[in-house]
């Protein structure tokens, strides 16, 4: 069984295959796969056409059982719900929802506007980006298995935690006017859609996610590319070496200004591992690129008031350091 396991991983999720066949493809052509310019060229093309399979294969998987989770039945899943329940079905929930930290403010202000409590609604927003099942299955390709699943674990309480301490505060007043005044649209509970039609409907998200997240997996393999083959070993261990303490915060600040989906963030990490940079400082990186991007908190001070804004930069920040300390304590464990 462990061979089967060990089989998938690296076959269908690593494509080893795949890279085989573009060092032969380059070799026939006569440049060097293990030459500077020729493994470049190897790990843009490789890593390119790899995630762009997984990537569409799982986004049209997922996006059909997300089908059966519209924001309408989302919001009835949660509506009436409190506590330590309510909110950790907010975040399971948005681990299911295919969104980054932008497109996920519309249904933020769908929530607060349906009378979902704000910590609730906040511990949504927080996973949503965070733990995308996507691209936790593409993780565990880099990272390991046992890895990615801490990776969601993680993810999901600091979900729970961030919301319960926004909802804790009672800081509803800090939210604009305008976003409880929204106008709710609670859908057409009767007419359930057929196989065909969410079949549809995974095949639009698939163009849809993939038409926008492109680019930036290009632009994310291409600095991999540029980290793996041409930065030297030594500055990458001066900066961000697995001893220095600061390495786990400058991942995070570096991360802020990156408008990026988690996918473009991949190669990237794929990169940085490769290179020896500690787990917990990648995934730093990875996290404060999807949750705390520039563009989403621009977007975000749209809707709610600079305290209630600050607090959750303030929440997701500290949660995301602890995050990558703890993974660099205890990835020697979940690796062995």
């Amino acid at each position: 069984m462990r061979d089967v396991f060990s089989w998938f991983n690296d076959q269908i999720l690593r494509m080893e295959w795949l890279s085989d066949l573009v060092a032969a493809m380059l070799t026939a052509i006569g440049i060097d796969p293990l030459g500077r310019w020729g493994g470049s060229l190897h790990f843009f093309a490789y890593d390119v056409i790899k995630i762009l399979i997984l990537l569409g294969s799982m986004i049209f998987a997922l996006s059909y059982v997300q089908s059966y989770f519209p924001p309408e039945r989302s919001r009835a899943i949660l509506g009436g719900r409190r506590g330590l329940g309510a909110l950790t079905l907010a975040a399971l929930l948005g681990t299911v929802t295919p969104f980054c930290s932008c497109s996920s403010i519309p249904l933020f202000i769908g929530f607060v506007a349906a009378g979902l409590p704000l910590g609730v609604t906040f511990a949504f927003l927080i996973s949503s980006p965070l733990v995308d099942l996507a691209s936790v299955i593409l993780l565990a390709g880099i990272i390991g298995w046992p890895a990615a699943l801490a990776y969601v674990v993680l993810g999901v309480v600091l979900a729970v935690a961030g919301g319960a301490l926004i909802g804790a505060i009672h800081m509803e007043s800090e939210v604009e006017p305008f976003v409880y005044a929204a106008p709710v649209h609670n859908g057409d509970p009767g007419a359930p859609l057929t196989r065909r039609m969410r079949l549809a409907y995974a095949r639009e998200q698939l163009v849809d996610i993939v038409g926008r997240v492109w680019p930036y997996v290009l632009i994310g393999v291409a600095v991999g590319a540029l980290i793996h083959n041409w930065i030297p070993q030594a500055l990458i261990d001066g900066v961000l070496g697995q001893d220095k303490w600061w390495a786990v915060p400058l991942a995070v600040v570096a991360g802020v200004p990156v408008y990026a989906d988690i996918f473009g963030t991949l190669p990237v990490a794929e990169a940085l591992v490769g290179k020896g940079v500690g787990t917990g400082t990648v995934l730093a990186f990875m996290m404060a690129v999807t949750a705390l991007s520039l563009p989403s908190l621009i977007l975000l001070r749209r809707v709610v008031r600079m305290r209630l804004l600050t607090l959750f930069v303030a929440i997701v920040t500290v949660g995301i350091i602890l995050t990558g300390y703890v993974f660099n304590a205890l990835i020697p464990l979940l690796m062995a």
